[in-house]
C-alpha cells in the first residue's frame, strides 16, 4: 500500500465508542501499573488482557462504522504505546525475568525507542497528509507483544521455588516467553526499518 495516499475521511465528532474505549484503555493502563507496582501480577495480567481487547474492538468499530477521528488517530496509538511500553518497562525491572531472558533490558530499550521514533515519524508524515496506517508487520508486532507480556507475567505468577517443593513452571511457558520476547524484538526492528523505508519514498 502506498504511503502517499490521502488520509481516510475523518469524522468531525469525537464523541463515539472507539474514543471512549481508547480513554478507557489509558485509564486501565494506569490502574495496571499501580497493581504491578504493588506486585499484584495476577490483577495486572487481567487488566493487560482487557486493555488489549479494547484495542482490537475500538479499531474494528472505528473502521466498520466510519468513526475515525483526529482525536482517535492521535490518542489510540498513544494508548497502545502506553500499555505495551509501560508493561515492558515493569517486566525489565523484575530480577526473575532478567535472569531467565538474556538481554531483556536491552530488548525493552530497543522496543521503547522504536515506538517513540515511529510515533514521531507518524506525526510528521500525517501532518503532510500522508497515510501512516499500521502495516502487517506492525500488526504482527502488536500480536507478539500481546503474547510476550502475559507469558512473562504468568512466569512470575506461577510458583517456582524448588527449595519449597513447588513445581517449576511448565516448559511450554518458558519457551513461549523466550520465543515471544525475542520474536517481538526481531519484528520490532524489521517493522521499524520498513516504516522508515516507506517514509523515504516519494
Amino acid at each position: 500500500m502506498s504511503e502517499t495516499k490521502i488520509l481516510p475521511q475523518i469524522s468531525t465528532s469525537n464523541w463515539n465508542v472507539p474514543n471512549a474505549l481508547t480513554m478507557t484503555r489509558i485509564m486501565l493502563s494506569l490502574v495496571m501499573f499501580g497493581f504491578l507496582e504493588c506486585e499484584c501480577y495476577i490483577i495486572g495480567l487481567i487488566l493487560f488482557v482487557i486493555a488489549s481487547v479494547t484495542d482490537w474492538i475500538d479499531g474494528w468499530w472505528a473502521r466498520k462504522y466510519h468513526q475515525v477521528t483526529v482525536f482517535g488517530r492521535i490518542m489510540d496509538p498513544f494508548a497502545d504505546k502506553l500499555v505495551v511500553c509501560g508493561a515492558f518497562i515493569y517486566l525489565a525491572s523484575l530480577p526473575e525475568l532478567v535472569k531467565e531472558i538474556y538481554g531483556l533490558r536491552i530488548i525493552v530499550v530497543i522496543i521503547v525507542a522504536r515506538e517513540l521514533f515511529i510515533t514521531t515519524l507518524r506525526a510528521f508524515l500525517e501532518q503532510q497528509g500522508r497515510d501512516f496506517s499500521a502495516k502487517m508487520a506492525g500488526k504482527l508486532k502488536m500480536w507478539l507483544q500481546c503474547v510476550a507480556i502475559p507469558a512473562c507475567l504468568l512466569w512470575v505468577i506461577l510458583p517456582h521455588d524448588m527449595s519449597k517443593n513447588l513445581l517449576p513452571q511448565p516448559l511450554w511457558l518458558y519457551w513461549l516467553m523466550i520465543l515471544s520476547v525475542w520474536g517481538t524484538l526481531i519484528i520490532t526492528i524489521y517493522s521499524g526499518v520498513g516504516y522508515v523505508i516507506a517514509a523515504l519514498k516519494k
